[in-house]
Protein backbone atom coordinates (compact mmCIF):
# COMPACT_ATOMS: atom_id res chain seq x y z
CA UNK A 1 0.00 0.00 0.00
CA UNK A 2 1.12 3.56 -0.71
CA UNK A 3 1.50 5.63 2.47
CA UNK A 4 3.39 8.68 1.23
CA UNK A 5 4.33 10.30 -2.07
CA UNK A 6 7.01 12.90 -2.72
CA UNK A 7 7.53 14.44 -6.11
CA UNK A 8 6.82 17.32 -8.46
CA UNK A 9 3.35 18.84 -8.50
CA UNK A 10 2.12 18.58 -12.10
CA UNK A 11 -1.34 20.11 -11.80
CA UNK A 12 -3.91 20.97 -9.16
CA UNK A 13 -7.60 21.37 -9.87
CA UNK A 14 -9.84 20.56 -6.88
CA UNK A 15 -10.55 17.90 -5.93
CA UNK A 16 -7.80 16.34 -8.06
CA UNK A 17 -4.07 16.83 -8.43
CA UNK A 18 -1.11 14.96 -9.92
CA UNK A 19 2.36 14.32 -8.52
CA UNK A 20 5.20 13.14 -10.77
CA UNK A 21 7.38 10.66 -8.88
CA UNK A 22 10.40 9.64 -10.95
CA UNK A 23 8.44 9.87 -14.18
CA UNK A 24 5.26 8.23 -12.89
CA UNK A 25 2.23 10.51 -12.52
CA UNK A 26 0.00 9.75 -9.54
CA UNK A 27 -3.55 11.13 -9.66
CA UNK A 28 -4.75 12.04 -6.18
CA UNK A 29 -7.95 13.40 -4.66
CA UNK A 30 -7.51 15.78 -1.74
CA UNK A 31 -9.58 18.02 0.56
CA UNK A 32 -9.38 21.80 0.27
CA UNK A 33 -7.41 21.93 3.52
CA UNK A 34 -4.60 20.23 1.59
CA UNK A 35 -5.00 22.38 -1.53
CA UNK A 36 -4.47 25.50 0.57
CA UNK A 37 -1.04 24.12 1.51
CA UNK A 38 0.11 23.14 -1.98
CA UNK A 39 2.99 24.99 -3.68
CA UNK A 40 2.87 26.27 -7.24
CA UNK A 41 2.92 23.65 -9.99
CA UNK A 42 6.45 22.54 -10.82
CA UNK A 43 7.57 22.54 -7.19
CA UNK A 44 8.14 19.48 -5.03
CA UNK A 45 5.47 18.38 -2.59
CA UNK A 46 5.02 15.59 -0.05
CA UNK A 47 1.60 14.15 0.75
CA UNK A 48 0.44 11.47 3.17
CA UNK A 49 -1.63 8.95 1.23
CA UNK A 50 -4.63 6.77 1.92
CA UNK A 51 -5.24 4.17 -0.79
CA UNK A 52 -8.60 2.54 -1.47
CA UNK A 53 -8.57 -0.56 -3.68
CA UNK A 54 -11.75 -1.82 -5.33
CA UNK A 55 -12.39 -4.25 -8.14
CA UNK A 56 -12.89 -1.46 -10.64
CA UNK A 57 -10.54 1.22 -9.31
CA UNK A 58 -7.55 2.11 -7.15
CA UNK A 59 -7.98 5.59 -5.70
CA UNK A 60 -5.40 7.67 -3.87
CA UNK A 61 -6.34 10.34 -1.34
CA UNK A 62 -3.67 12.83 -0.30
CA UNK A 63 -3.30 14.92 2.85
CA UNK A 64 -0.84 17.60 3.89
CA UNK A 65 -1.14 16.67 7.58
CA UNK A 66 -1.13 13.26 9.24
CA UNK A 67 -3.99 14.42 11.48
CA UNK A 68 -6.18 14.99 8.42
CA UNK A 69 -5.39 11.53 7.05
CA UNK A 70 -6.10 9.96 10.44
CA UNK A 71 -9.45 11.74 10.65
CA UNK A 72 -10.27 10.73 7.07
CA UNK A 73 -9.67 7.08 7.97
CA UNK A 74 -11.82 7.43 11.09
CA UNK A 75 -14.66 9.01 9.11
CA UNK A 76 -14.67 6.10 6.65
CA UNK A 77 -15.60 3.80 9.54
CA UNK A 78 -18.83 5.72 10.20
CA UNK A 79 -21.95 4.14 8.73
CA UNK A 80 -23.09 6.10 5.68
CA UNK A 81 -19.90 8.16 5.30
CA UNK A 82 -17.88 7.50 2.17
CA UNK A 83 -14.68 9.00 0.83
CA UNK A 84 -16.52 11.83 -0.95
CA UNK A 85 -18.29 13.00 2.22
CA UNK A 86 -15.11 12.59 4.27
CA UNK A 87 -13.27 14.88 1.83
CA UNK A 88 -16.15 17.37 2.02
CA UNK A 89 -15.96 17.45 5.82
CA UNK A 90 -12.19 18.02 5.75
CA UNK A 91 -12.69 20.72 3.12
CA UNK A 92 -15.18 22.55 5.31
CA UNK A 93 -13.22 22.54 8.59
CA UNK A 94 -9.85 21.42 9.85
CA UNK A 95 -9.40 18.25 11.89
CA UNK A 96 -9.16 20.16 15.15
CA UNK A 97 -12.38 22.09 14.52
CA UNK A 98 -14.21 18.91 13.59
CA UNK A 99 -13.08 17.13 16.75
CA UNK A 100 -14.29 20.04 18.86
CA UNK A 101 -17.71 19.82 17.16
CA UNK A 102 -17.88 16.10 17.94
CA UNK A 103 -16.80 16.43 21.57
CA UNK A 104 -19.31 19.22 22.28
CA UNK A 105 -22.13 17.81 20.16
CA UNK A 106 -22.21 20.86 17.89
CA UNK A 107 -24.46 19.40 15.20
CA UNK A 108 -25.42 22.90 14.02
CA UNK A 109 -21.87 23.49 12.78
CA UNK A 110 -21.75 20.06 11.14
CA UNK A 111 -24.97 20.50 9.16
CA UNK A 112 -23.52 23.64 7.60
CA UNK A 113 -21.12 21.38 5.72
CA UNK A 114 -22.33 20.48 2.20
CA UNK A 115 -24.04 17.10 2.11
CA UNK A 116 -24.22 16.67 5.89
CA UNK A 117 -27.81 16.55 7.10
CA UNK A 118 -29.18 16.54 10.63
CA UNK A 119 -29.28 12.75 10.92
CA UNK A 120 -25.75 12.37 9.57
CA UNK A 121 -24.46 15.02 11.96
CA UNK A 122 -26.08 13.26 14.91
CA UNK A 123 -24.64 9.92 13.78
CA UNK A 124 -21.16 11.45 13.53
CA UNK A 125 -21.40 12.76 17.09
CA UNK A 126 -22.71 9.49 18.51
CA UNK A 127 -20.23 7.21 16.72
CA UNK A 128 -17.14 9.38 16.98
CA UNK A 129 -17.31 11.08 20.37
CA UNK A 130 -15.66 8.29 22.33
CA UNK A 131 -13.46 7.20 19.44
CA UNK A 132 -11.90 10.62 18.90
CA UNK A 133 -11.70 11.32 22.59
CA UNK A 134 -9.65 8.16 23.12
CA UNK A 135 -7.30 8.68 20.16
CA UNK A 136 -3.99 9.79 21.65
CA UNK A 137 -2.70 10.70 18.19
CA UNK A 138 -5.50 13.19 17.65
CA UNK A 139 -5.87 15.32 20.78
CA UNK A 140 -8.83 17.69 20.83
CA UNK A 141 -7.55 21.14 21.58
CA UNK A 142 -9.41 24.38 22.13
CA UNK A 143 -8.28 27.80 20.91
CA UNK A 144 -6.24 28.31 24.07
CA UNK A 145 -4.29 25.10 23.47
CA UNK A 146 -6.01 23.15 26.26
CA UNK A 147 -6.63 19.43 25.71
CA UNK A 148 -10.42 19.07 25.63
CA UNK A 149 -10.21 15.46 26.73
CA UNK A 150 -8.70 16.61 30.01
CA UNK A 151 -11.47 19.11 30.71
CA UNK A 152 -14.42 17.17 29.34
CA UNK A 153 -15.41 15.93 32.81
CA UNK A 154 -15.47 19.52 34.08
CA UNK A 155 -17.77 20.51 31.24
CA UNK A 156 -20.14 17.61 31.92
CA UNK A 157 -20.14 18.43 35.63
CA UNK A 158 -20.91 22.08 34.90
CA UNK A 159 -23.82 21.11 32.62
CA UNK A 160 -25.17 18.77 35.30
CA UNK A 161 -24.93 21.55 37.88
CA UNK A 162 -26.83 23.98 35.68
CA UNK A 163 -29.60 21.45 35.01
CA UNK A 164 -29.82 20.87 38.78
CA UNK A 165 -30.36 24.62 39.13
CA UNK A 166 -33.40 24.33 36.86
CA UNK A 167 -32.00 25.03 33.39
CA UNK A 168 -32.99 22.79 30.48
CA UNK A 169 -30.19 20.50 29.30
CA UNK A 170 -30.12 22.18 25.87
CA UNK A 171 -29.88 25.63 27.48
CA UNK A 172 -27.15 24.45 29.87
CA UNK A 173 -25.11 23.07 26.95
CA UNK A 174 -25.51 26.34 25.05
CA UNK A 175 -24.46 28.38 28.09
CA UNK A 176 -21.34 26.26 28.63
CA UNK A 177 -20.51 26.31 24.94
CA UNK A 178 -20.43 30.11 25.02
CA UNK A 179 -17.74 30.18 27.72
CA UNK A 180 -15.98 26.81 27.36
CA UNK A 181 -12.77 28.30 25.96
CA UNK A 182 -12.33 30.76 28.83
CA UNK A 183 -11.48 28.27 31.59
CA UNK A 184 -11.05 24.58 32.38
CA UNK A 185 -12.35 24.88 35.96
CA UNK A 186 -15.81 23.48 36.65
CA UNK A 187 -16.62 26.21 39.17
CA UNK A 188 -15.49 28.96 36.81
CA UNK A 189 -17.46 27.43 33.94
CA UNK A 190 -20.63 27.58 36.02
CA UNK A 191 -19.93 31.13 37.20
CA UNK A 192 -19.15 32.40 33.68
CA UNK A 193 -22.14 30.58 32.19
CA UNK A 194 -24.51 32.13 34.73
CA UNK A 195 -22.96 35.55 34.24
CA UNK A 196 -23.29 35.25 30.46
CA UNK A 197 -26.92 34.15 30.78
CA UNK A 198 -27.81 37.10 33.01
CA UNK A 199 -26.17 39.59 30.68
CA UNK A 200 -28.14 38.39 27.65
Amino acid sequence: MIGRLQGQLVYKQPPGLMIDVNGVGYEIDAPMSTFYQLPECGNNVTLHIHMIVREDAQTLYGFHDLADRSLFRTLLKVNGVGAKMALTILSGMDANGFKNCIQFGDTDALVRLPGVGKKTAERLVVELRDRLGNDSNMPVMNDAGVNVGAVRNHIEEAISALTALGYKASDAMRMIKNVQYETSSCEDLIRLALKSSLSN
